[in-house]
């Protein structure tokens, strides 16, 4: 096998490589491509694929610049965390006191840290990485496997206009890790803020437990307060944790921008819609770091503090667990010790990258090419990325290792078809770049698809190229294939039709939204790959449905392809865009979970229809579609993450998804983030209270936006290891989502039917349970109060079941809190998990709360005193008056008699 090499040059930036020619690219750079290409062992009939699609992926590689899957490279090294990275946003202007703010915050973070975990862990080493748009400085080094694409931590502009939540992208299950945690450069810049969030510090570390172990937030934005049974009473309690946090329930009176705070009335069992808990800034207790960041909070809640019937995200995900319980279960706490010190032993150091100009080789087969290229042909790989696609086996690949280690460049992996070295990997993983699978095909579009994925890593917009479609279909004889490719106004710019075949060139023509046409001769054909055409739209492409016609006139059937590309229509205005990826959950029978992220910027895009094809050498193509129901493999309800259960795997292998998000003439929901730092509305100190500005509230026009209709393509790739040759048998999914309220003295609970085999199909029937206790029923769900639901029949999965409990299985009186919980039974007597567990309440508050006294003290005891003495003083006031009246009325009376009597 010989080497295939091409070597990407963008900007001023030169490698050295073979004797090239150089061809203009509308990025701006330029592409080097090699004399000559030679194969060896290979299949003729490979040979003739690779050589007449390579012209095309050479373009398509310099051009797609899309989103990618990321992964952290953050480890821990004798209780300190290392190479943790800071990515700021080229959009962000130019502040050194960005970059002061951060280090100074990861700086007290890591002290808080090391308090918060018990004298455990700290932060040891931090990456910073300067966007190419700030000015160079000597001090700034050159990146080598960091990119934007990858970080930890990303400073970039609000996701929505006036909001600075800090927040971690965190969409996957207890104990497992998030995706990057976001600051905004005000929240990092405004002082004012740490009396909204808390102290810099004290946030970072609550957002590092989101990332890093896969805990949740302790409080609830959609249920603030729940009721609670304390002794043998029940009372309406704050959700937080631990229980009893002390503070005051309110609500804002606003007119214009004025607010006047009076205390929170009861609508039903619970507060007004809109009632807002103020903590007392000084507590008696010193949890938790995923509630409040007051600074009495010194630990997180354990299993002795923690509050498992608060209606949070952390006792739903994580099953009713503490957050430190949930720390002491990961890889992290078992592979450390405490310090016998009282601070941690070193300070954190920082280092500072400045993003370059991309470069990127492309090797065809490795063999020996892969140390030729690194140790002859490229003379400085520190930052470089190599593109490696290779469809045969090769033992020699375990020698290369140890230089592509020290290399310092990131190696991207292409495996081509199922022979290709299972070894290939291991690259990838090495150096944090991607490992990408590409079935084989009569037209190369699946191969395009695939370097579609190899990705611009620097965060800027402007250099993000979008996949619009991607379909190939097997045509007849005078068949037609007719395509529509939405162009919405995210989009435009550079747009690109590349049409491929796989016999003869076909009829064709394409016709913009306006009725124009294009015909064939319009397209471009290369010499050298004459089974594909090309169309460059010049300009900003019409707004709209974009027809592609196309007509097989060839004598037999073949395969015909239609590719679209584009770019951001405007430098300000964030695309829609999808990223996809598969993994194994953390769970039992480590289910494949297939996830895909629509957004516009840090937005989430709801209400997308979003369609996963799952393919594999020798086996059929698997559909899904993906569901942001917050139900089955799905942790969030109306995130913009999009997910479901691959359940049909057909062994050991390489599997290939490729994602599609579409939305039809819609208005395009966006959503806020979840997982974020609470928003505190104010403080109560020594009985006052000081309240903060009020959070934001956003108009239909900041939440909503009309895109029109949009297309969005995305693929990965996913290395699967099975035991044995049949394929897994799994059980329903437990349920997640179950809900409990009281109708007329009837219970009713609800919940998102599961499926026979996690979320796909459905059950065959349901195990539901009741208690009074809420821990006994999670711990000892078999042996609690059964209820008969033969007569309720599974649904499909996604579909919603309601079951109704008759009055007389119960006593509903006032106080009345019972639990339940539910299981579902596959007809091979598989069993789920026990589902979340949900509380029906029946509570009739005793009295009507007290008016606030916002001015003075507002402990409660004073207050029944103040209202007292107000109501005393009334009175006295009332009686004087009468007393008054009355004997002015006399006075008034024996006047008048007087007067009559001297008239007379």
């Amino acid at each position: 096998m010989c080497l295939g090499l091409y070597i990407l040059r963008w900007g001023r930036q030169t490698i050295p490589c073979y004797r090239n020619e150089v061809f203009s690219h509308p990025t701006g750079g330029h592409i080097n491509k090699t004399d000559k290409l030679s194969f060896s062992n290979q299949e003729p009939r490979r040979q003739e694929q690779v050589m007449e699609v390579l012209k095309s992926l050479i373009f398509l590689l310099s051009f797609q610049l899309l989103h990618v899957a990321k992964g952290s490279m953050v480890w821990l090294n004798k209780n300190g965390y290392e190479d943790l990275v800071v990515a700021i946003n080229p959009q962000v202007p130019e502040d050194a006191n960005i970059i002061l703010n951060t280090m100074n915050m990861i700086k007290n973070a890591s002290n808080y840290l090391f308090e918060m975990t018990k004298h455990r862990f700290f932060f040891k080493s931090v990456k910073i990485i300067i966007p190419k748009t700030w000015k160079k400085k000597m001090n700034y080094s050159r990146l080598k496997t960091e990119s934007y694409d990858k970080a930890d931590v990303i400073i970039a502009d609000p996701y929505m206009t006036h909001v600075d939540d800090p927040y971690t992208l965190h969409y996957r299950g207890c104990k497992e890790k998030g995706q990057y945690i976001h600051f905004t450069p005000n929240f990092l810049l405004n002082d004012n803020l740490t009396n909204v969030y808390g102290e810099k510090g004290r946030v970072f570390v609550h957002e590092w437990a989101h990332f890093r172990w896969g805990v949740f937030d302790e409080y609830s934005s959609d249920m603030p307060f729940y009721v609670a049974r304390n002794s043998e009473e029940a009372s309406v309690e704050a959700t937080s944790c631990p229980a009893g946090v002390t503070g005051i329930p309110v609500f804002q009176d606003c007119s214009g921008d004025k607010c006047e705070p009076r205390i929170c009335r009861y609508d039903g069992q619970l507060y007004e819609k809109g009632c807002i808990f103020i903590p007392d800034i000084q507590q008696n207790t010193s949890c938790s770091v995923m509630y409040l960041q007051l600074p009495s909070v010194v630990e997180f809640c354990d299993k002795n503090t923690h509050n498992s019937e608060a209606p949070n995200m952390q006792n739903k995900i994580c099953n009713h667990k503490s957050t430190w319980e949930v720390i002491m279960e990961s890889d992290d706490f078992r592979n450390s010790a405490v310090i016998n010190a009282s601070a941690p032993p070193s300070e954190t150091t920082f280092t500072l990258l400045q993003t370059q100009n991309r470069a990127v080789a492309l090797v065809l087969d490795v063999s020996g090419s892969m140390s030729v290229l690194i140790a002859e042909k490229m003379t400085t790989t520190c930052g470089s990325e190599i593109v490696l696609l290779t469809d045969g086996e090769d033992p020699r690949i375990a020698a290369c290792l140890d230089l592509v280690k020290q290399s310092a460049a990131t190696i991207h992996t292409i495996a081509l078809g199922p022979l290709a070295s299972k070894e290939l990997e291991r690259f990838s993983k090495l150096t944090g770049g991607l490992n990408l699978y590409a079935v084989d095909g009569a037209v190369p579009s699946k191969l395009i698809e695939t370097f579609s994925a190899i990705t611009s890593r620097s965060g800027d917009i402007c250099e993000q190229s979008i996949q619009l479609e991607s379909k190939d279909l097997v045509v007849q004889h005078s068949g037609w294939m007719n395509t529509t490719v939405p162009v919405d106004k995210t989009v435009g710019n550079d747009t690109f039709f590349h049409i491929a075949w796989s016999l003869s060139r076909p009829f064709f023509f394409l016709r913009d939204p306006k009725g124009k046409e294009y015909g064939s001769s319009d397209f471009t054909t290369s010499n050298s790959n004459p089974n594909t055409a090309r169309l460059s739209i010049s300009g900003t492409a019409e707004v709209g449905d974009w027809q592609v016609c196309i007509k097989n006139v060839h004598t037999a059937t073949q395969t015909i392809s239609v590719t679209a590309t584009s770019r951001p229509a405007y430098s300000d205005v964030p695309p829609v865009r999808i990223a996809a990826h598969m993994n194994r959950a953390n769970k039992a029978f480590n289910p494949v979970v297939v996830y895909a992220e629509v957004s516009q910027g840090f937005l989430p895009v709801l209400g997308a229809t979003v369609i996963a094809t799952i393919e594999k050498d020798g086996a059929g193509a698997v559909t899904l579609e993906l569901l942001d129901n917050g139900a089955g493999a799905d942790t969030m309800k109306d995130d913009g993450i999009y997910s479901r259960y691959f359940t049909s795997l057909q062994g050991t292998g390489r599997y290939r998804l490729k994602v599609n998000a579409h939305g039809r003439n819609t208005t395009t929901r966006l959503s806020l983030k979840q997982n974020r730092a609470l928003y505190i509305p104010g403080y109560r100190l020594n009985g006052k209270i000081y309240m903060n500005a009020p959070r934001p509230k956003f108009a239909d026009k900041e939440i909503q936006v009309k895109l029109g209709s949009f297309s969005r393509i995305s693929t990965s790739s996913l290395v699967v290891n099975t035991v044995g040759d049949s394929a897994p048998i799994y059980p329903p999914c437990e349920v997640t989502d179950l809900h409990a309220r009281i109708e007329n003295k009837t219970i009713v609970l609800s919940w998102t039917a599961p499926g026979g085999d996690f979320d796909n199909g459905k059950a065959d029937h349901y195990i539901i349970k009741s208690s009074k206790n809420l821990l006994d029923l999670r711990n000892h769900f078999d042996h609690a109060t059964s209820l008969n639901s033969s007569n309720l029949v599974p649904k499909e999965a996604g579909r919603e079941e309601s079951f109704k409990i008759k009055p007389e299985n119960f006593i509903i009186e006032n106080d009345t809190i019972i639990y339940f919980a539910v299981r579902a039974v596959d007809d091979t007597n598989l069993i789920s998990e026990v589902s979340n567990i949900a509380q029906a309440t029946w509570f009739i508050p005793r009295k009507a709360p007290v008016p606030l006294d916002y001015d003075g003290d507002n402990d409660g005891a004073n207050s029944t005193v103040i209202v007292a003495i107000v109501a005393l003083c009334v009175v006295v006031v009332c009686t004087i008056i009468s007393s008054t009246l009355c004997v002015l009325q006399k006075q008034k009376q024996r006047l008048d008699i007087e007067k009559m009597q001297k008239h007379v």
